[in-house]
């Protein structure tokens, strides 16, 4: 069983950087990947980036890609979503998830993972 904990969420302007975080309780084996999804007011949920837990592979939703960076600190088994040139269209509730086993298929997929944060709300607006 794994818990998982966001936070850093806030309300920026356009152009800001923003991290958020993803502490995780439990064990987080080697099999395992976090991701990073988001959902705006009316829109589906999007997949945003994912990170293998022990190699740190990464993958990147393509509009994010080059502007947001996803990491993990497996000390402190917390994972990290580095976000920089914000703009609006990012506005959205972010939300940590946790797999094990998510086969390089599946790593977009929302149903692939076991666990889910709350979410952390980021407010892009000038």
């Amino acid at each position: 069983q794994v818990e998982l904990v966001e936070s850093g969420g806030g309300l920026v302007r356009p152009g800001d950087s923003l991290r958020v975080s993803c502490a995780a309780s439990g064990r987080m084996s080697s099999s395992s990947a976090m991701a990073w999804f988001r959902q705006s007011p009316g829109k589906e949920r999007e997949f945003v980036a994912a990170i293998r837990w022990s190699g740190g592979s990464t993958h990147y939703a393509d509009s994010v890609k080059g502007r947001f960076t996803i990491s993990r600190d497996k000390a402190k088994n917390t994972g990290y979503l580095q976000m920089e040139s914000l703009n609006v269209e990012d506005t959205a509730v972010y939300y940590c998830a946790a797999g094990m086993g998510v086969i390089l298929s599946s790593l977009r997929v929302g149903d692939a993972y076991a666990y889910w944060g709350q979410g952390t709300q980021v407010t892009v607006s000038s």
